[in-house]
């Protein structure tokens, strides 16, 4: 387990920016202690530097993870977010986005939301930007990419994608054999 190289964390603050913003400064500097991100396997975590002392212990063979796994590099140096990052997204997300009940399922499957099931969204969302995927109950299903703007969702067809799925809690289900 290593720290993330000057590179690494730029590429991987970038990606979390266009879900938070400027309030990834919350998620290091917390009032509960401190807290960091380490690279092990390709995978970025996230922990506490209590536990981050606490597994130094441990041989890096023998260790599999420690912390929240935020997301993983691609062979390519892109990184990508895992679902496991919800929990630390959601609170903090800058734009949001509301799925009606009859939705919920679909999204939970794997797929896009369409503006027939876009129940609310946050005002002034520009097309691409990075959005986390609510319940009509405020519970956090997931995240995605903007597909429209909040103006163009008003007067899109129906049947319009308006939400890219990008990953959901029901992953956990569908993947269960292959997560690591």
């Amino acid at each position: 387990m290593r720290p993330l190289t000057d590179e690494e964390t730029k590429t991987m603050f970038e990606k979390l920016s266009k879900y938070i913003g400027e309030n990834i400064k919350i998620l290091v500097d917390r009032p509960d202690g401190s807290y960091c991100f380490r690279l092990h396997n390709d995978r970025v975590y996230y922990m506490s530097e209590k536990i981050l002392k606490l597994a130094t212990h441990i041989s890096r063979d023998k260790l599999v993870s420690v912390g929240t796994c935020f997301g993983k590099f691609t062979k390519t140096i892109k990184f990508r977010l895992h679902i496991t990052a919800l929990d630390f997204l959601a609170p903090y997300a800058k734009f949001k986005v509301w799925v009606k009940p009859g939705a919920e399922q679909s999204f939970l499957y794997g797929n896009h939301v369409l503006k027939s099931g876009l129940g609310r969204i946050t005002e002034n969302t520009m097309q691409y930007q990075g959005v986390v995927v609510y319940s009509m109950t405020d519970v956090p299903l997931g995240f995605g990419v903007a597909a429209k703007t909040t103006q163009e969702c008003r007067r899109v067809d129906p049947m319009s994608i308006v939400v890219f799925h990008q990953a959901d809690v029901g992953e956990f289900i569908r993947n269960e054999d292959t997560l690591t």
